[in-house]
């Protein structure tokens, strides 16, 4: 932590309480967050804080990332597709694209005048990106795109959709490029259904539709095809970084509800927390809280210096999910019955937590990675 971090974290902690915690209800009945907290957050600076400034974003690194994601977890806003839009898809078009996307379209994602989102997964094709059938064959000077895509994060408000499609079938996965698809451009693009799921209620999570939709050449980023599988590889460490830091912060903010509960309540007429067993299992949640805030801190400073690589990525995601799911259900357990009503954060929060082992690639996958390695 700096200086600078410390007032980013103000900042941000100040902005989720303004702006997020008293709409989580709402925005869990509606599937998605009101369109303007992307324009307040870009108002305020929130949005693509490791973008460079040149291209409108902080000019900060993959720590200011981190710090907002905490900051999320500790507001108990699973709503807000943020580290989607700031840490993932302004990251394709930073890394990949030419000089002239990145001046298009990244100062429109710092502002929330473009959300954006990533569409990889498809109705037949989840974790295993090499299957995808969504196809973009060239046409002169466009691309007719057609296929759908599902469990797409800010699908249903995003304005820039980086699309995973194959450009020649018959290469497989090297036949695959990312093409940009602005939807305010797009006749024969289709949202579907805003998922109901059962957790991350508030967060709009889509259906997509691509209907033979024209798209100019000029979207196909990096500007050659055939690049896209690489792409994807050689970013997917940072997504599934974003999603150990999401998982660690979780776990710490509910042992801290659980450890506030219990000394509040009472059972037999004492607090819950003068039991052996309250003490011995918030014991074991705050060791498992040090443990993985220490595995998960190391993997951020080597991705700062550039050195996280696939396998380390891959342990940190599967290790921090699985454990928040495993604390987060300790704490409901203590909690008791109000740990099952909804009105409860610790019950948002369990539910919430259950999907971290499926997507950014499933557990199991990450464990067959991390295996290839040894």
């Amino acid at each position: 932590m700096t200086d600078d971090l410390d007032q980013l974290r103000e900042l941000a902690r100040t902005f989720l309480r303004k702006e997020s915690v008293p709409h989580h209800e709402r925005w869990a009945a509606q599937r998605h967050v009101d369109r303007d907290l992307w324009t307040k957050a870009g108002e305020v600076g929130l949005l693509c804080l490791s973008v460079p400034e040149e291209y409108g974003g902080g000019g900060g690194t993959f720590a200011h990332e981190a710090v907002l994601l905490e900051e999320q977890a500790r507001a108990g806003d699973t709503a807000w597709g943020n580290s989607v839009h700031s840490g993932i898809v302004a990251h394709y078009v930073l890394a990949y694209g030419t000089e002239q996307q990145k001046r298009r379209w990244l100062p429109k994602l710092a502002s929330g005048e473009y959300v954006g989102a990533i569409a990889m997964s498809e109705p037949g094709a989840g974790s295993d990106l090499q299957n995808v059938t969504t196809r973009a064959l060239r046409d002169g000077d466009e691309y007719v795109l057609t296929g759908s895509k599902t469990f797409i994060t800010n699908g249903a408000q995003a304005d820039l959709v980086v699309v995973v499609a194959k450009t020649d079938p018959a290469q497989g996965a090297a036949g695959m490029s990312l093409l940009v698809v602005e939807t305010g451009h797009a006749p024969g693009f289709r949202r579907g259904r805003v998922l109901d799921k059962v957790g991350l209620k508030g967060q709009d999570t889509a259906e997509l539709f691509f209907d033979d939709v024209r798209v100019p050449a000029d979207n196909l980023l990096g500007g050659a095809e055939g690049q896209g599988f690489a792409q994807l590889m050689r970013q997917l460490p940072q997504e599934r970084l974003i999603i150990a830091v999401a998982s660690v912060a979780g776990i710490e903010a509910a042992v801290d509800l659980t450890v506030d509960y219990v000394k509040q309540r009472t059972a037999f007429g004492r607090e819950l927390i003068k039991f052996q067993n309250t003490r011995f299992k918030l014991a074991e949640c705050a060791t498992e809280a040090r443990v993985t805030r220490a595995f998960v801190d190391e993997c951020v400073e080597a991705h700062l210096a550039g050195r996280l690589d696939v396998p380390t990525a891959a342990m940190a995601k599967w290790w921090a999910t699985d454990r928040l799911c495993a604390v987060v259900d300790e704490c409901v357990q203590l909690f008791g019955g109000y740990g099952y009503m909804t009105e409860y954060p610790i019950a948002r929060a369990w539910a919430d937590a259950r999907v971290q082992k499926i997507y950014g690639g499933t557990n199991e996958i990450m464990k067959e990675i991390i295996a290839r390695s040894l």
